[in-house]
């Protein structure tokens, strides 16, 4: 009895004595004075241990030994992180901000990282992550990144193509600074006419994207974010060289005109004039190619008013040369003495981004953006001509603000989007000209311990695809510390650019064959799509260091679809579906942080991705069901003068693709029903003398793994049986380069 009346005189004090935070969070202000914070997020680093203070900005949150970073959180505000190393009180006031950012706090910077709180799946590439390959464009920048693959279109151009979830980049809405820009006449190509230098951080997001970038997005969005003339450095140069005849010159030149405005000049140019034809099949291995890229960036910050602003002026001249090692365009242009090709474009790009937040009610915000680009790509193939004029016009307006406090978001405002297309396909000419104006409204409910959810609809009057109504719906639940369980859906609907974006088909003998079924856009109807996705993120600690693994499972159903059919070897058709066609895509991640400085990143993906082509339902040519990644990445411990070395080494190996159909084509000109399986090594090693200066080594396939004959009938270019998209591996053996950067702060 003594037992339990003890154990009763006791339970209070034990209970009472678990370990608690509490405290104020408090407006800024010069007199200190007590002004509470309604709404504001306070948590936990690295868990989803998180509460929001009350009506007085009052909080309290529990507290573990081995809970060292609080952070604090309220929108309209700069984010804070104390440490704390014992319960006490907390009183800690917050001060305003005009940023437009988001504001990502970590505990440790981490080159690639994931987030526990955030509704949709998204990764957050940094220009550290940038840096462990030669990333001299944006196509060479997913190399060491397990969601995005990465393949040759064809064996002549050297074009570089992305997928994600087992879908090629149209179905992806690719953006910069939240402006789409790869898109219509810049989907073959556009990828390379971003470099690497320029590029700040790039997002991620698996599964239909929000509702406020679009309703072109179905299996995801990439959106990358430029360096900024304010935090940039004042001079940046970055060389680069190849063995195989490449040459890269970045330059970034960066001034403080005065305390509000900043300004930016960033140059690159890059040259190949070496031919290169190390497989005898009379090929170039890599085309001759030259660029130049300009472009010119403000920024403009006024805190005190709350604006921020970003103009950028661009211009680009691309000009390409692939085919035989003997063509000569001055005479063998549009002849049969040798298969050539030419692919010259011109492309000036401009646009404005102006944000203002409410000085006296920060959660309250504005966004205005405008861009406007203007795309010439005159080109042959062969005997082929093909010519595109793409303008286009972007115009958007997004206002911010909270309902009651800063668990309950809102985001709505209008969009408008223009685009005149002009192509000329052999003989024959297609034009057109697109206009839509949408609506959107976005709810994010986020309470910081269980659940964060985004639910959002727009919808869109657009002259070709009519009137229609976009949902999208992301929500992650946490059913225990370091997890995150999310969910989406979402529609998606576009128009496909059949020719832009499928120009691998030029460089071939195949005859071009639209199958009308009375569309708007070359005579077929717009593409639909409904994607959904179930993902599951944990965190852990793996012998005293920190380790995570994801399952994602994202699935794409095609209501309508335009099927580019392969299937006859002597055809390309393009027709609306009639069936079922799908993707199904299956990731297992695992990261581990082996030794301080040692990262470890390694990845499974399985795929499903099969049409119902006129011949019956078959497997998505040329995409294999069975990848393996790994990275692996190692820093060694800076010096005084910033001083380290870095090593990055990556791994691919992709499992057998199917070809489609060539069992017509005479015995010689005939493939097998599945290609070889793949593996590749990528390297490199960074030796930091200072945060100055620094040079890097690297390479390519260096396995040294070729697909044997890439080209189809290269021995007859002009003949019945001429094909170069083909491709499933590299075409070229393992390649070096090497490369410096140098920088002035």
């Amino acid at each position: 009895m003594k037992s339990i009346l003890y154990i009763l005189l006791i339970l209070p004090t034990v209970l009472f004595s678990q370990d608690k935070i509490s405290g104020m969070i408090m407006e800024s202000n010069p007199e200190k004075k007590h002004i509470g914070l309604p709404g504001a997020n306070v948590y936990w680093l690295d868990t989803t241990i998180g509460t929001v203070t009350d009506i007085d900005g009052k909080f309290t949150i529990p507290y573990k030994k081995e809970y060292t970073k609080l952070v604090i959180s309220y929108v309209g505000f700069k984010t804070d992180t104390l440490t704390i190393t014992e319960p006490k009180m907390v009183h800690h006031w917050l001060t305003p901000t005009s940023e437009l950012d988001e504001v990502t706090v970590t505990s440790r910077k981490q080159a690639t990282s994931k987030s526990y709180l955030q509704s949709a799946n998204i990764m957050t590439v940094s220009s550290d992550e940038l840096l462990k390959a030669a990333c001299c464009n944006l196509s060479e920048s997913f190399e060491t990144n397990p969601s995005i693959d990465v393949n040759f279109a064809d064996a002549v151009t050297g074009t570089r193509q992305i997928r994600m979830l087992g879908l090629t980049s149209p179905y992806i809405l690719i953006t910069s600074e939240n402006i789409p820009t790869i898109r219509g006449a810049s989907q073959a190509y556009g990828l390379s006419f971003t470099p690497g230098t320029w590029v700040e951080s790039i997002q991620i997001t698996k599964g239909a994207g929000s509702v406020v970038n679009g309703f072109e997005s179905i299996a995801g969005q990439i959106n990358t974010e430029l360096v900024k003339p304010s935090t940039d450095a004042r001079f940046f140069v970055n060389a680069y060289a190849s063995e195989n005849g490449r040459y890269e010159l970045n330059t970034h030149l960066n001034t403080k005109v005065n305390d509000k405005w900043s300004t930016g000049l960033y140059v690159h140019g890059n040259i190949r004039d070496r031919k290169f034809d190390m497989n005898d099949d009379s090929f170039l291995d890599a085309p001759i190619q030259k660029q130049i890229n300009f472009m010119n960036r403000w920024q403009y910050t006024n805190p005190e008013k709350g604006f921020v602003s970003f103009i950028n002026f661009r211009y680009l001249n691309d000009s390409k040369q692939t085919g035989q090692i003997d063509f000569n365009p001055d005479t063998d242009k549009f002849t049969t003495n040798a298969w050539g090709s030419e692919i010259n474009t011109q492309r000036i790009d401009a646009s404005v981004k102006t944000g203002y937040v409410n000085p006296e009610v920060p959660w309250q915000s504005l966004g205005v953006q405008a861009a406007f680009s203007r795309h010439k790509q005159e080109s042959y193939f062969g005997l082929t001509p093909y010519d595109i004029l793409h303008n286009s016009l972007y115009t958007s307006a997004i206002y911010n603000s909270i309902i009651s406090d800063s668990r309950h978001k809102i985001k709505t405002g209008l969009s408008y989007t223009y685009d005149h297309y002009d192509e000329f396909v052999n003989t024959s000419g297609f034009e057109r000209t697109e206009n839509s104006i949408g609506a959107f409204f976005e709810y994010n409910f986020d309470n910081l311990e269980k659940w964060n959810v985004s639910a959002g609809v727009r919808i869109d009057r657009h002259n070709l695809l009519g009137t229609f109504v976009t949902p999208r719906l992301h929500a992650r639940y946490t059913p225990w510390e370091k997890s995150a369980l999310r969910f989406s859906f979402g529609r998606g609907k576009r128009s496909a650019n059949i020719f832009a974006e499928n120009q691998s088909i030029f460089s071939t003998s195949r005859s071009l064959n639209v199958i009308n079924s009375g569309g708007e856009i070359y005579g077929l109807d717009p593409e639909i799509a409904w994607n959904y996705g179930l993902s599951f993120l944990q965190g852990f600690n793996l012998f005293g260091r920190k380790a995570d693994v994801t399952l994602d499972y994202y699935r794409t159903d095609f209501q309508n679809q335009v099927v580019v059919d392969y299937e006859n070897p002597t055809e390309v058709n393009f027709y609306n579906l009639e069936g079922d066609s799908y993707a199904n895509s299956f990731q297992l991640e695992f990261n581990y942080n082996v030794f301080e400085g040692f990262d470890l990143r390694t990845a499974y993906k399985f795929y499903d991705v099969k049409t119902q082509y006129n011949s019956g339902k078959l497997e998505k040519p040329l995409t294999s069901k069975h990848r393996l990644f790994a990275n692996a990445s190692y820093e060694t411990h800076k010096e005084g003068s910033e001083a380290q070395w870095k090593f990055d080494a990556t791994y691919n190996w992709l499992g057998k693709q199917r070809f489609s159909s060539t069992a017509t084509n005479p015995v010689q000109y005939q493939l097998p029903e599945y290609s070889p399986t793949v593996g590749t090594l990528n390297a490199q090693i960074t030796k930091v003398f200072s945060d100055k200066f620094e040079v890097y080594l690297g390479g390519e396939n260096i396995t040294n793994v070729t697909q044997d004959n890439p080209i189809l009938g290269a021995d007859d270019p002009f003949g019945a049986n001429f094909d170069t998209t083909f491709v499933y591996g590299p075409i070229f053996g393992s390649m070096y380069y090497a490369g410096l950067r140098f920088k002035i702060k």
